[in-house]
């Protein structure tokens, strides 16, 4: 059975690279970003399939985070990416989605998409960007001269 695409809300993302830049961790080209979850959804997710990764804490008191590596690709089945500010809504393309690797993010709702490989006798799931709405925050200067 396939496995389905999963809705979540009011997460965070870090780990951006929306522009694809090389850099020590990816490879010239390939957009990505990480979605962190709570330990509840990671573990039901993970008990479905989904590739869920633990980061080690920084601080001994803290708790490993659990997260999600998202690939973001503008080819068959490109994402819809919409970015929300005083001045409504803004889809973005492959041009432009650069822009969110800098954005101070107030907010992001995503669905993510799930694709089942194997290669050389293993398995995986890999999780592709299907759908994006990140609300921004604007500065003063942003809302007084946005068009």
């Amino acid at each position: 059975m396939a496995i389905q695409p999963i809705t979540l809300e009011n997460v965070r993302i870090g780990f951006r690279n929306f522009s694809g830049k090389a850099t020590q961790f990816n490879a010239e080209g390939n957009r990505n970003f990480a979605v962190f979850i709570d330990d509840e959804t990671a573990r039901s997710l993970d008990q479905i399939g989904w590739n869920v990764k633990w980061l080690k804490p920084r601080d001994e008191n803290d708790t490993p985070q659990a997260m999600i590596s998202v690939k973001v690709q503008f080819g068959k089945i490109p994402p819809v990416v919409i970015v929300i500010g005083s001045n409504g809504k803004t889809q973005l393309s492959e041009s432009n989605i650069n822009i969110l690797d800098w954005a101070e993010i107030q907010t992001v709702d995503m669905i993510l998409r799930a694709y089942e490989w194997e290669m050389t006798g293993k398995t995986g799931v890999k999780a592709y960007l299907k759908k994006l709405y990140v609300t921004v925050v604007e500065d003063e200067l942003e809302k007084k001269y946005e068009v």
